[in-house]
């Protein structure tokens, strides 16, 4: 099973007051000029950030969440020097969709 490595945060701070979606186009059209696939996500309101595993950030952030999704670890360490307030981690799953 792979590993997923994330950064969550409130789905405001992400996609409001931080350019995620800059950030997000930048790495897509890298990724298409070295023809890799894409290996990362933005998962809004999704109900990965409630799970039991992960109910320490409940606490820490404003529902509704959002999280970007990755399966390169380097990625998801670059994005919290550079957006700053996320929480990090991972998780061992056959997808993404967390059962």
């Amino acid at each position: 099973m792979p590993y997923y490595y994330f950064a969550l945060a409130s789905q405001d701070f992400l996609i409001n007051k931080e350019p995620v979606e800059e950030i997000l186009r930048e790495r897509t059209n890298y990724y298409h000029s070295i023809k890799k696939d894409i290996d990362f996500w933005l998962l809004k309101n999704s109900d990965f950030a409630y799970y039991s595993q992960f109910r320490y950030t409940e606490q820490q952030f404003n529902r509704p969440m959002a999280a970007i999704v990755s399966l390169d670890a380097q990625f998801i360490q670059w994005l919290k020097l550079r957006v700053g307030f996320v929480k990090i981690g991972t998780f061992e799953s056959s997808s993404l969709i967390l059962k």
